[in-house]
C-alpha cells in the first residue's frame, strides 16, 4: 500500500486571528496575481458607467477567491500565536 502524498497547501493559515496569510506555492500568488488584475480591471471599466454591476462583480471575485483559499489553503481555526 502507497503512504498518502504530502498535501502541499497554496495558502497557509495565520498564526493570528483567522484565516490564511500570503500565499506559500507559485499556484497560491497566480490566484492572487489574477484576482487583483480582474477586481483592478473591472474597477476601471465599470465603476463609471455600472457601479452596481462592479459591487455585484466584486463579490463574485471574492467569493472565488474563498473558495480557493478554503479547498487549497490550509485548515483554518482562531489561532493566537502559540499553535
Amino acid at each position: 500500500m502507497m503512504p498518502a502524498p504530502d498535501k502541499k497547501f497554496w495558502f497557509p493559515a495565520k498564526t493570528h486571528g483567522w484565516g490564511w496569510g500570503p500565499p506559500c506555492a507559485w499556484q497560491g500568488w497566480v490566484v492572487v496575481v489574477v484576482y487583483f488584475l480582474m477586481l483592478l480591471t473591472s474597477a476601471f471599466v465599470l465603476v463609471a458607467r455600472a457601479p452596481v454591476t462592479f459591487v455585484i462583480h466584486a463579490i463574485i471575485l471574492n467569493a472565488a477567491l474563498f473558495l480557493i483559499c478554503w479547498r487549497k489553503g490550509e485548515k483554518v481555526r482562531w489561532r493566537w500565536g502559540r499553535d
